[in-house]
């Protein structure tokens, strides 16, 4: 008698962006899974699958949106409880990967969190991670199990060739974007330019914005980075190229994390449209008319499949998903 093992793909989501669950369910043609996720009266989670997970290769999704510690530990609590539930092979889709901006001692007696949080998600026992656009690409290496760097530039590339590409500047925010930018610009056969920045030592969330290397004037400039958090940075470089003559200036990130005043910054800057994608979720009260959003449900739904499947995932973006 010759067995046949059947392989089941288990899709099941965390409470901070059941939007964006939703949607890469729809677009795998999967059902939700149902985690029952709940907390006792002192704010401790507690999770209990629906249906059996053994033997499934589960997905569990949940960006680390604010507060980011309960997002985390609710994640951490779900994958414990797949584990123990007898999962064949679980995988943590982390569109947004919380404390990803700190990556590195940048002075003494610092935390180096990225690596604490990918340490967490490896010994609550998830067997792969999966998440968008990182701060840096270094985080890959913080993990011993396999991770799936997706990119939002495939969506966001899109948007601006439909917008049309003509006198169009990709501009870096600072010289961590330099690398990305330039891989937008060959992208769209457009000129790429760079604004520096100094960010004061020992300060946060603020930043001195000092020249920009690059034709501008008279151009559409788009700045490029990987998160727009208070806006400090992306307004500051907004302002500097509308000085330099630029015509237009546009922002455009994956993750729009926006901590205040990120919103008030944005409508009293420079720039005219600023647009980023449903990594993170954005209630319509801070959705103001500048602001755009674009999904990437469908990236994350194909790396899903990809992963599933066992084919690859760098071929979904030709190669340009590797930091």
């Amino acid at each position: 008698m010759e067995l046949v093992s059947r392989r089941r793909l288990e899709l099941v989501s965390g409470r901070s962006h059941t939007t964006l669950a939703e949607e890469i369910a729809a677009h795998l043609g999967v059902r939700l899974g149902e985690a029952n996720l709940r907390e006792f009266a002192n704010g401790e989670v507690h999770c209990r699958y629906d249906s059996s997970v053994r033997g499934c290769d589960v997905f569990i999704i949940q960006t680390h949106a604010g507060p980011v510690n309960d997002a985390l530990m609710e994640q951490l609590v779900m994958i414990d409880a797949a584990k123990r539930a007898s999962a064949k092979r679980i995988t943590a889709v982390c569109p947004y990967y919380g404390y990803s901006r700190q990556d590195r001692k940048s002075t003494g007696r610092e935390p180096i969190t990225a690596k604490l949080v990918a340490d967490m998600l490896q010994a609550a026992g998830a067997d792969r991670v999966v998440s968008v656009d990182l701060h840096s690409g270094q985080i890959q290496g913080f993990f011993d199990v396999p991770f799936d760097h997706l990119t939002a530039m495939p969506v966001l590339v899109e948007e601006l060739r439909r917008q049309g590409t003509d006198d169009l500047v990709v501009v870096a925010p600072d010289a961590g974007r330099v690398k990305v930018a330039e891989r937008y610009s060959q992208n769209l056969g457009a000129d790429l330019a760079l604004v520096h920045k100094r960010r004061p030592r020992g300060t946060m969330n603020q930043v001195e914005i000092r020249h920009v290397v690059g034709d501008v004037e008279g151009r559409r400039c788009v700045l490029i980075d990987d998160m727009i958090d208070t806006a400090g940075t992306i307004c500051a470089a907004a302002e500097l190229l509308a000085d330099r003559g630029a015509s237009e200036v546009w922002a455009m990130a994956t993750h729009g994390v926006l901590s205040d005043p990120a919103l008030e910054r944005l409508e009293k800057s420079a720039l005219s449209r600023v647009v980023v994608t449903n990594t993170l979720p954005i209630p319509p009260e801070r959705r103001i008319a500048k602001l755009e959003i674009l999904s990437v449900a469908g990236i994350i739904a194909d790396a899903i499949d990809a992963v599933f499947e066992d084919t690859s995932v760098s071929e979904i973006f030709g190669g340009d998903n590797l930091a």
